[in-house]
């Protein structure tokens, strides 16, 4: 019954079904042809759909829209370009720095290259930079957005995997701030090397308070959501709420660049990335089904289990798997469909399910950069109208921060489970 199942989603994804299409179809396919109850179809969708942390995602997706239409990202880097000032490769510096802050804000890789990934690239090319060096700084970067909170990957892998969503969120900070700093490590290093230029803006305390006082309110955003999970006063959906509420609040009185017919746009576009990614959700809780139903979480449970029980050998593993996975698969498919059999064996063998999460959704991340599913690769070729060989050219020296990072991460189970554990009692 799997073995169909895999065969059938493979040939429909090799025919450029899309991957929702894909999973509900051979799912479907093999639920009728092995005459199980024809009603899970709906029941198991329905059902996936019926959690709490997800109920963030819609409004996470929201408040990005609502805060890129207010133009919060030209403020934002116009305001981190004077902190760096004028050292080798400012700009690029600028673009990981920028990356960050506006991670507090998205929660999504594609979400932070659509946002700022135009802003960034014309800026390095407009100082002479290289456009695939340019193209792949942008893309390495948005790799922040999905590990620091709010992440939409990290908050659907909470649902999935049964893990409090507050303390996955909160795992991922210290891992994103490692992330940045080896890209902007590798960044100095190649600037020194290959003498790139300088930033052309001239830094002076009056114009860094007065872009200060501009961008304090699109800084705070980011501030007011980890505040708000590490009070405790907050869950994932009450500070998604509340993010909204003050990205309209900003729009509408301090900035005063929103309209309703942007506040419109931002719902148009929320509700076709909410109705992709829940349409994702619905149908790989059918393929998950399936390969439960025929005891697959539990066969590779055993499997991986009987290779060993050294919890570090197997994350070594799994990290293997997910990269390999990560280049094929979309990363939210992926998630529901391998954390439910991946997860128990790990667990039972030791390995904190907190940096399990961070390992699993950080590999997947790596996947957004790697062909030929590397859906990252695509959002900047259209959004800089480059070339995708040219961009996968100037993205593959930056796999070496994003490998370290991963390989950290893997070694050192502290580096995701410290602050979640401190915070959280």
């Amino acid at each position: 019954m799997s073995l169909l199942l895999v065969i059938l989603f493979l040939l429909a994804l090799l025919i450029g079904m899309p991957v929702a299409v894909s999973l509900g179809l051979s799912s479907a396919i093999v639920i009728v042809s092995y005459g199980l109850p024809v009603n899970v179809l709906a029941q198991r969708a329905v059902n996936a759909l019926d959690s709490s942390p997800l109920l963030a995602v819609p409004l996470f997706i929201l408040a990005a829209n609502l805060l890129t239409a207010t133009g919060v990202t030209n403020h934002l880097f116009d305001f981190v370009r004077l902190l760096v000032g004028r050292v080798r490769g400012a700009i690029a510096q600028v673009s990981i720095l920028v990356s960050l802050v506006f991670s507090g804000i998205s929660g999504a890789a594609l979400a932070d290259i659509g946002a700022l990934g135009k802003i960034q690239i014309d800026q390095m090319k407009k100082q002479g930079y290289r456009e695939d060096f340019a193209a792949g700084v942008t893309i390495a970067a948005a790799t922040i957005g999905p590990i620091f909170p709010p992440s939409i990957p990290i908050i659907i892998y909470a649902s999935v995997a049964n893990v409090s969503a507050v303390k996955l969120l909160l795992a991922g900070i210290i891992p994103a701030i490692l992330i940045t700093l080896l890209l902007m490590a590798q960044v100095a290093i190649t600037a020194r090397i290959k003498k790139l230029p300088r930033d052309d803006v001239r830094p002076s305390l009056s114009a860094i308070l007065q872009k200060f006082v501009v961008s304090a309110p699109a800084l705070f955003a980011p501030i007011l959501l980890i505040g708000g999970l590490m009070s405790g006063y907050f869950g994932p959906t009450e500070v998604a709420g509340v993010t909204v509420a003050y990205a309209l609040f900003i729009g509408f009185f301090i900035y005063r660049t929103l309209s309703f017919r942007g506040v419109m746009n931002s719902l148009r576009e929320t509700v076709e990335a909410t109705g992709s990614v829940l349409f994702i959700v619905s149908t790989a809780a059918l393929f998950a089904w399936v390969l439960t139903m025929d005891r697959v979480p539990m066969i590779v449970s055993s499997f991986l289990l009987s290779l060993t029980d050294d919890p570090l050998l197997l994350l070594l593993l799994v990290n293997i798997l997910l990269l390999l996975v990560g280049m094929i698969l979309e990363s939210i498919a992926a998630i529901l469909i391998i954390a439910p059999i991946i997860a128990p064996a790990l667990t039972a063998a030791g390995v904190d399910p907190l940096q399990l999460g961070i390992v699993f959704v950080l590999n997947l991340m790596i996947g957004l950069l790697t062909p030929p599913v590397g859906m990252s690769l695509y959002m900047v070729s259209i959004v800089a109208k480059m070339p995708i060989h040219v961009v996968i050219r100037g993205t593959i020296p930056f796999l070496v921060s994003l490998m370290l990072s991963l390989l950290a991460v893997t070694l050192i189970p502290a580096i995701s489970t410290w602050l979640p554990n401190y915070m959280v009692q």
